[in-house]
């Protein structure tokens, strides 16, 4: 588990013993500074839930939660009529109206699950404060002040890099094999890779870096370009952006877009005859690129839901940052693909073993550069808005800390080898 007890007690001085409980928590113990908006104790029928989501089912993001949601629902006792689904819900008003409406049918507790939610939730907390409001993947619980506002995500940067390292397994491979040609190359010689992302931020960043440093511990001489869609939903302008990437020599894709658009289009250049190979995101893509598809980095969401719900039903307060990766069992990667390279289910399994044991990190400072010099220092965290004199150093003995301060990802450093071709 992760203690960031000097950053907790920096950030109780900058906002006078408000509630800010700022580190991914222990799951056994509750946060200091805030208190449950249930009584100890409470019986499932007394429980309400509320959900919005901002797609439905049919997208892979929406659909882990959803399946998250009901597993952890039946692992604890919820019964379904004591949940309230609300899908499609924009990242603009209708998500503070979505809340209001929840909050007028009685849910005690209402989880979002997309970050463009987070500032609409927020206003929901601000203005009723009997309700705990958690929006999944944000990034502003622990310095709003509000003690029934809380964060959550996945330590997602592990299973990208454990994607990666199979992604790099195969392109050694393919270099044996002599499949990579001089189109696959540029002109300093370095492989061309490519991944589709949805926004330029931190949370892509961070899983678009990690997957590249998994490839590049596997393969040295590797690049990548990074395309954005600027919709985390876009089947059209993903496979487009695919398309693109491996039409610019790109033999390795990769992606942080919530729909099979990228592994469809590879799937079907592969079938043309192009020598192409990709990464997903969320679901197992195998049933569109079954030949193409090499693996999935995935999150297994019932194990916040799980532990949140069960927080609930005993009374106990929900951590104001939450953050769990392998050694939870909260993030994964899917069933490897027949196309993997020999061998790899043995490194993954090495890989996996050294991430949850600590003696590999994916963001050791050692394993990148930023304009060709090794980064010592970065802030994460500002707290008054003018990032001086802010507590937050995210670099600690040569390793970058991930989802540490807080519960969503803000490595925000674009390292030399990667590209971001149209990033606004």
């Amino acid at each position: 588990m992760k203690k960031v007890l000097a950053l907790l007690l920096a950030l109780t001085l900058v906002f006078a013993l408000a509630a800010c409980g700022n580190q991914a928590a222990d799951p056994s113990s509750s946060p200091a500074g805030s208190k449950s908006s249930e009584s100890p104790g409470a019986e499932t029928s007394d429980v309400k839930i509320g959900v919005i989501l901002v797609h439905d089912e049919n997208t892979g993001y929406d659909f882990a939660h959803i399946e998250g949601i009901r597993q952890a629902a039946a692992a604890v006792g919820v019964s379904d009529d004591r949940i309230v689904w609300k899908y499609n819900v924009s990242e603009d008003e209708s998500c503070y109206d979505t809340a209001t409406d929840l909050v007028e049918q009685g849910c005690g507790y209402i989880f979002s699950d997309s970050y463009g939610h987070q500032s609409y939730m927020q206003q929901a907390a601000e203005e009723n404060p009997e309700v705990t409001f958690v929006a999944m993947t944000g990034d502003t619980a622990a310095l709003s002040g509000l003690s029934n506002f809380k964060n959550a995500f996945n330590d997602t940067f592990q299973s990208r890099y454990v994607s990666g390292v199979v992604a790099g397994l195969k392109l050694a491979e393919l270099v044996a094999n002599g499949e990579v040609k001089d189109a696959n190359k540029n002109a300093d010689g370095t492989i061309k890779t490519g991944y589709v992302g949805a926004f330029p931020y931190a949370e892509v960043v961070s899983g678009y870096t990690a997957f590249y440093l998994g490839v590049k511990s596997i393969v040295e001489n590797v690049a990548m370009s990074v395309t954005y869609t600027n919709s985390w939903y876009d089947p059209t302008a993903e496979a487009e952006a695919a398309n693109a990437l491996v039409s610019s020599g790109c033999i390795i894709i990769s992606q942080h877009a919530d729909s099979t658009g990228a592994p469809s289009a590879c799937q079907a250049l592969f079938d043309a005859g192009t020598t192409v190979y990709c990464v997903g995101y969320n679901i197992d893509m195998l049933s569109v690129a079954p030949d193409a598809a090499l693996t999935s980095a995935q999150n297994d969401w019932s194990v916040y839901y799980t532990y949140a719900f069960g927080r609930i039903l005993a009374g106990e307060e929900i951590a104001t940052d939450w953050a769990e990766g392998y050694n939870e069992g909260a993030v994964l990667i899917s069933e490897l693909g027949a196309s993997c390279a020999e061998g790899t289910a043995g490194k993954v399994a090495e890989i996996e073993a050294a991430i949850k044991d600590g003696s590999l990190n994916v963001f050791d400072t050692a394993s990148f550069t930023v304009g060709g010099e090794t980064v010592t220092s970065y802030l994460a965290l500002d707290t008054d808005g003018d990032w001086a004199g802010d507590t937050g150093e995210a670099i600690e003995n040569g390793v970058f800390s991930e989802s540490t301060l807080r519960s969503a990802p803000y490595f925000g450093l674009r390292i030399d080898g990667i590209t971001e071709l149209n990033a606004s």
